[in-house]
């Protein structure tokens, strides 16, 4: 029996039957016919070689058994080895579609800002070819094969949702296509007028409707009265929104309307904070090639403030309260497109170094556009620096769904009172707005003295005091 098998093995003619009748059908331990053991044996010995994955079969004939394990295992891996391909793309032979990936559990939808490739363009394996906006981060969408972009099938500014085609790429067009895409456009109209021809023949009545409905070309003069109707201006021009800055409004208003908001405000002497900057910067960075900033100082003070007053860290839900046993830091950053809030998490558990490196991370993927959602999401306080822009005092709006925000601000030097004398100092404006409904200002006033004692003498921190 097992020579029979050997020769039919050794014929490599794969039988179709394997997904089919045979497995599903006797995968369970059933007895085997004689007229289909034969086909079994084979497709269990043929299939076994390339799997791998088949301990042990029993040798099958009329009346016995399939060892059902073996065959569970051969059916399982020879699916897994058929239905994995590259995702987002459907491949049709010669052509591939792209298609929209996934976004995120929270969003359903984007607008394609724009593509990076055109028709004609050649593109490697996981080269992005657009980018699609979405109401938190901006999505790549990138070429599932080599080959050249045969044609977009969606314009820049259109919604698009998880799933839908927007291009086309050719495997086997790489060299025709991407030498000279201009003339190629040409060679494939030309058929088009043979085409018409034959249709007019056909179906004149066709024609005469399409010239009919040419005239409708006019309306273009009117896609100019649909911009500004109010009497237009010169010098001026009008920019749609952008999801990312329409899903800031959308939650800063909701924010508004929901929170009691509320603003506390200090000022913190950052002589002492600066101080250790300077005179640790060059060692800091040297072992941990990054540079000590002032934003870790805040951060850690933070933390040590919410372990304080842990209402700060709490939310309402509903009618409810829930108290957060993690810190999760949220830190605004501003690019071009927007306000992003990237979130540094367990900052409880990290130093001053680890704090520094990830706020680099951040600000690199903020800057280049390559922030992913997963890394924005959550958050139990945020820390928003308009220092940086010069802002010398504001009152900011906190980022639902947490209860505060902290504002630092910049930095001046003004005259102080220290030991009875008038000396300059340079000077911080902090200020937290709160969520009145869960944090009374005794706990907001607390919080944001805390920040200050740390700040203004960091050695707290390591007496924990």
């Amino acid at each position: 029996m097992f020579g029979v098998i050997r020769r039919r093995v050794a014929s490599g003619s794969p039988s179709p039957l394997f997904l089919g009748q045979p497995v599903q059908k006797f995968r369970s331990g059933s007895s085997v016919p004689a007229t289909v053991s034969s086909i079994v044996e084979k497709e269990i010995a043929f299939h076994s070689r390339g799997c791998g994955n088949v301990r042990s079969f029993c040798h099958i004939s009329s009346g016995c058994w399939i060892n059902s394990k073996a065959t569970r295992e051969v059916f399982c891996q020879q699916v897994l080895m058929q239905t994995w391909r590259r995702p987002f793309s459907s491949d049709s032979g010669d052509s591939v579609d792209v298609v929209v990936p996934p976004l995120a559990e929270s969003i359903s939808d984007g607008t394609l800002a724009k593509f990076l490739k055109r028709p004609g363009d050649r593109v490697n394996i996981d080269e992005p070819i657009a980018q699609i906006e979405t109401d938190k981060v901006t999505i790549d969408v990138s070429s599932p094969e080599s080959g050249v972009i045969l044609k977009l099938l969606v314009n820049e500014g259109d919604t698009v949702e998880p799933g839908n085609k927007i291009a086309i790429i050719s495997r086997s067009a790489d060299a025709t296509t991407h030498v000279a895409p201009s003339e190629a456009t040409p060679e494939k109209a030309a058929p088009q007028p043979t085409q018409k021809i034959s249709e007019e023949k056909k179906a004149p009545k066709a024609e005469a409707a399409s010239v009919t409905e040419k005239p409708k070309a006019p309306p273009a003069p009117h896609s100019s009265h649909s911009e500004p109707q109010l009497p237009p201006k010169e010098r001026e021009r009008r920019v749609p929104m952008t999801r990312l800055r329409k899903r800031v409004a959308t939650r800063l208003k909701d924010s508004q309307n929901t929170f009691a908001l509320l603003t506390t405000f200090n000022e913190v002497d950052m002589t002492n904070l600066m101080k250790l900057r300077a005179d640790y910067k060059d060692a800091f960075v040297e072992k941990h090639g990054v540079k000590l900033g002032l934003m870790s100082g805040f951060i850690k003070a933070a933390v040590n403030a919410l372990q304080y007053q842990p209402i700060v860290n709490a939310v309402i839900d509903g009618d409810d309260i829930i108290y957060r046993d993690y810190i999760d830091i949220s830190v605004a950053v501003g690019t071009s497109k927007g306000l992003v809030v990237p979130v540094i998490r367990n900052a409880d558990t990290m130093n001053f170094a680890d704090i520094e490196k990830q706020i680099n991370t951040f600000a690199k993927k903020a800057n280049d556009g390559t922030l992913s959602i997963d890394e924005m999401a959550g958050g139990t306080l945020t820390i928003s620096n308009g220092g940086v822009y010069g802002s010398l005092l504001s009152t900011p709006i906190i980022n639902p769904p947490q209860s505060a925000i902290l504002g630092m601000h910049s930095i001046v030097s003004r005259p102080m009172v220290v030991g009875g004398n008038v000396v300059p100092r340079p000077m911080m404006y902090v200020a937290l707005t709160y969520d009145h409904r869960i944090i009374d200002g005794r706990e907001a006033v607390f919080f944001l003295r805390r920040i200050k004692d740390i700040v203004e003498d960091p050695r707290r921190l390591l007496l924990d005091i």
